[in-house]
């Protein structure tokens, strides 16, 4: 893939580095509770079994997938959910796990969702914030990584269902999107 990338912003290590110190805040956080955590696809794949992997509390697994966009490439304002959780989330701790979170409105439209199935709480980790998401109110608990506003790849992000297997986040060449 290699003309295809123009560098690497986050490298491997750095991103298990991070988990497990995210690992860390999160076993201290939930200590002595039953947490959900509930990945977003597909995006979240890979951050989900990493982070499972580290955790040592107790935790069961669960997958959303929602969509905020129609045919085209600008959001259509009205998000759909493509796949619901399985399990009842009522009374339970509640940790939304995401790859990347762009502008945020998705993402807070599903933590208002979750919430009024009446968890006991419901908060986000995320590997990527972009700086967009700032401008929605929307409390992020635990974060990875802030990034520039680019064209980013690997480690779970895609272009056109790409480059998620890569190990690493970095930046896409504008000749593969241009096209």
């Amino acid at each position: 893939m290699g003309e295809d990338l123009e560098k690497v912003l986050v490298t491997e290590e750095e991103i298990k580095a991070r988990l497990v110190e995210l690992g860390a805040r999160i076993d201290a956080d939930y200590a002595g509770r039953d947490l959900l955590i509930v990945g977003v696809l597909k995006g979240a794949v890979m951050v989900m079994a990493d982070l499972a992997r580290v955790l040592h509390t107790s935790v069961s697994m669960d997958w959303m997938a929602v969509s905020s966009y129609g045919a085209g490439t600008t959001s259509s304002g009205v998000v759909r959910i493509l796949k619901d959780l399985e399990n009842d989330i009522k009374d339970r701790d509640v940790l939304i796990v995401e790859d990347v979170i762009d502008s945020g409105l998705t993402l807070s439209w599903l933590v208002g969702n979750l919430r009024s199935r009446g968890p006991k709480s419901v908060e986000v980790c995320t590997m990527i914030r972009k700086p967009l998401a700032f401008d929605v109110d929307l409390d992020v608990k635990y974060i990875g990584f802030d990034l520039p506003n680019e064209f980013i790849v690997g480690y779970g992000l895609d272009y056109a269902e790409k480059y998620r297997n890569l190990p690493f986040i970095g930046t896409l060449a504008p000749h593969v999107y241009e096209k």
